[in-house]
């Protein structure tokens, strides 16, 4: 399928919409950082793709396609609708931006965020984003990465959610990370 794709490609074929569901789920993941950065972000809105078994590179590129592609329909009650296939891929100020939009994310599509955007987020911007899905989050706090994001928050601002979060910092305590040494 690779193989095919690229030659494809060589061909002088874009990667459109027709192009993208011939592709389909299934193998989008194989497309190469090149490839993907040469879709051309309008043939998303014609293809149905899910990039969530994709690597995290994969998810990053295609996100920033979708919301390029989305933007002009982002103050539209859909457009999370639009956008979510791809929210595996966006950056903390983008879902900072969502969580003020009421979105009612479910708690699974938020712990396959990226970790490193879902590490950013104050217990507010997660309640933001969660909506009437915010109970469910207690059922993933032994787990990862909700387990990692508890351990960042403060206990005081974890209890204000009233949803028995529990793993955050105490008041009057400071976490301090020990460097590893060779």
């Amino acid at each position: 399928a690779s193989a095919a794709i690229k030659r494809y490609m060589e061909l002088g074929h874009a990667l459109n919409a027709t192009a993208l569901d011939a592709i389909g789920t299934k193998y989008v993941c194989l497309l190469n950082a090149t490839q993907l950065k040469a879709i051309d972000p309008a043939s998303l809105k014609l293809a149905s793709l899910n990039p969530s078994a994709c690597s995290q590179e994969t998810k990053n590129i295609l996100y920033q396609k979708a919301k390029e592609a989305f933007s002009d329909q982002h103050h539209l009650p859909a457009y999370y609708e639009l956008i979510l296939p791809y929210l595996g891929g966006a950056p903390a100020a983008d879902l900072k931006v969502l969580s003020k939009d009421d979105v009612n994310m479910n708690v699974s599509t938020f712990v396959t965020l990226r970790r490193d955007s879902l590490m950013l987020l104050t217990p507010g911007e997660v309640q933001g984003l969660l909506g009437v899905h915010l109970p469910g989050l207690a059922q993933w706090q032994s787990r990862a990465p909700v387990r990692d994001w508890l351990a960042l928050q403060k206990q005081p601002e974890l209890d204000k959610l009233h949803v028995g979060l529990t793993g955050g910092v105490q008041e009057g305590y400071i976490n301090l990370i020990t460097p590893k040494f060779p």
